[in-house]
C-alpha cells in the first residue's frame, strides 16, 4: 500500500478510531449481524499494520461501549466471546510485531471474568513493546471515564481548589495515553459517540462511509493525508505577516 504524499515528519503521534458499520456490513449482505463482527476483525489488523508503516505510535480502538449493552443478549453474548477470541488468537501475532497492548474502560461485574483473565494475560505478555500502543477501548464511555476520575479526586479527599485539568487528567484511565491528533470514525456517521471526549478536545476529525469490515490500510493512510492538510492552531491564531 502507497505511503506516497504523508510526509514522515508529521505523522500523528496519536490515531483514534470509531470502528463503526458492522451490522450494516452484514445486513447489505443478508448475513446476521455477528458475521460483521467476524469480519472486522481483518480490518482491525489490517489498520495495526497499516499504523506500524506509517509510524504511529498509538492507536486506539473503540471495541464496546457502555451503551453498547443495550444491544439483544445474544449479540452481546457474542461481542463478548469475539473480543476474548480475538486476544487468544491475535496476542502473541501483535507481540511479536512489537505492539503493546492496552485496555480503557470500566472492568464492573458485566465483563466476564474469563475476558478479564485475557485482558490481563495481554497486558502482561505485551508490557515491554515500545513500537506501537494498541489501546483498546472495552466497556467505555467518555462520560463515563470523566466520571470515574472526579469520582477518583473526591475518594482521595482532593480540595476542590487543587481540581483542574492537570488532576482530572492524572485519574483517567490511563494518564500516560497522549490525547488523540487525529480521530477516525467509518461508516458515513458524522458523530463521536461518546469516545474519549477528555481527549479529543482539539482533536481532528475526519468521517469515512466506508463501513468497518471493508477498511484497510490504505483508508489510515488517507485519513493521515488528510490530517496533514489541517492548520492546527488549537485555539489561538498564526501570526500575521507585516
Amino acid at each position: 500500500m502507497s505511503l506516497d504524499g504523508i510526509d514522515p515528519s508529521r505523522v500523528p503521534v496519536h490515531v483514534g478510531c470509531v470502528m463503526d458499520g458492522n451490522g450494516r456490513w452484514a445486513q447489505q449482505r443478508g448475513l446476521p449481524r455477528t458475521e460483521g463482527h467476524a469480519a472486522g476483525e481483518e480490518a482491525l489488523l489490517d489498520a495495526v499494520e497499516g499504523a506500524l508503516d506509517v509510524g504511529l505510535r498509538w492507536l486506539t480502538v473503540y471495541a464496546f461501549s457502555t451503551e453498547n449493552w443495550k444491544r439483544p443478549a445474544d449479540e452481546v453474548r457474542y461481542l463478548m466471546q469475539f473480543n476474548e477470541g480475538i486476544l487468544v488468537r491475535r496476542r502473541d501475532e501483535l507481540h511479536e510485531r512489537g505492539v503493546r497492548i492496552r485496555f480503557v474502560g470500566r472492568r464492573d461485574w458485566r465483563v466476564p471474568q474469563r475476558l478479564v483473565r485475557r485482558m490481563d494475560e495481554a497486558l502482561e505478555l505485551t508490557a515491554a513493546n515500545r513500537t506501537l500502543t494498541l489501546t483498546i477501548a472495552f466497556n467505555y464511555g467518555g462520560r463515563a471515564e470523566i466520571v470515574d476520575a472526579v469520582r477518583a479526586l473526591v475518594a482521595a479527599g482532593t480540595p476542590a481548589g487543587r481540581i483542574d485539568e492537570r488532576a482530572i487528567r492524572r485519574h483517567l484511565y490511563d494518564p500516560t495515553m497522549p490525547d488523540p491528533d487525529l480521530v477516525v470514525r467509518t461508516s458515513g456517521e458524522y458523530r463521536i459517540s461518546n469516545f474519549l471526549l477528555w481527549e479529543l478536545a482539539y482533536s481532528e476529525l475526519v468521517f469515512t462511509d466506508v463501513l468497518w469490515p471493508d477498511f484497510r490500510r490504505q483508508h489510515l493512510f488517507d485519513a493521515v493525508r488528510e490530517f496533514q492538510r489541517r492548520d492546527r492552531r488549537y485555539g489561538g491564531v498564526e501570526p500575521q505577516p507585516r
